[in-house]
């Protein structure tokens, strides 16, 4: 059974984070997983503990200390008229982790076509975020129970560049935080941008349901024949 290991602060990294133990002798591929608004690097340890063992899972921790093991990407307010983000540390947070996924791979030896990143509400925003904006980066991203910034708009890449990626998107048709609205922008956005990906709805609010977490793995584990 695998657990998280200690919290790795080095100079050489942009983030704090925390790796899967044990690791991949040679790692074939790297899934960086993001924590929500207020969580912190640990809570997406059980999903990642799924995932081929050949695969290097890394948990990093948001760069916005919140409270006591209370971490974020970036300040958010929730008002009647929808999230109200701090924009600067957002786009700080997404520059940060595009160079921190940089040195992981340059670290371990695995090139962005073994790389996905993804993350659970405010952490999948930052996976969209890494992922339209520098698709160079990574192979797949997903969104579980996030959104896309409406803000990302003006830095998205263009469709050539966009064209390797594959996404996934789900979200819980009675999310009270983030309501399934985004999920249907979400999808519509990545096909208009010719993202080719997944998009599904499931009977819950807004939390990683069993069913989310077993076919978001199933989706990751699509992409096996193209790593190998």
């Amino acid at each position: 059974m695998k657990t998280f290991g200690p919290l790795t602060i080095d100079p050489a990294f942009a983030l704090a984070f925390r790796t899967l133990q044990p690791p991949p002798a040679r790692p074939a591929s790297l899934l960086v997983l993001l924590h929500g608004v207020g969580g912190n690097e640990t809570n997406l340890a059980a999903l990642g503990g799924a995932v081929d063992s050949d695969t290097l899972v890394v948990l990093p921790r948001g760069p916005i200390t919140l409270g006591p093991d209370a971490f974020g990407w970036f300040q958010v307010a929730f008002t009647g008229s929808g999230p109200q983000i701090v924009a600067s540390e957002a786009d700080a947070s997404r520059r940060t982790l595009i160079h921190f996924i940089g040195q992981l791979q340059q670290a371990h030896g695995i090139v962005p076509a073994h790389t996905a990143v993804a993350g659970f509400s405010q952490g999948g925003i930052l996976s969209a975020s890494v992922a339209l904006t520098a698709p160079e980066c990574v192979a797949a991203f997903a969104v579980l129970a996030g959104r896309i910034l409406p803000e990302l708009e003006p830095q998205l890449a263009g469709a050539q560049r966009l064209s390797t990626l594959r996404g996934y998107i789900a979200h819980g048709l009675h999310d009270d935080k983030l309501p399934v609205e985004w999920a249907h922008r979400a999808d519509a956005l990545l096909t208009r941008l010719g993202v080719a990906h997944e998009a599904k709805l499931y009977p819950a609010g807004h939390a990683l349901s069993a069913a989310m977490q077993a076919d978001f793995l199933a989706w990751l584990a699509k992409d096996e024949p193209r790593r190998n």
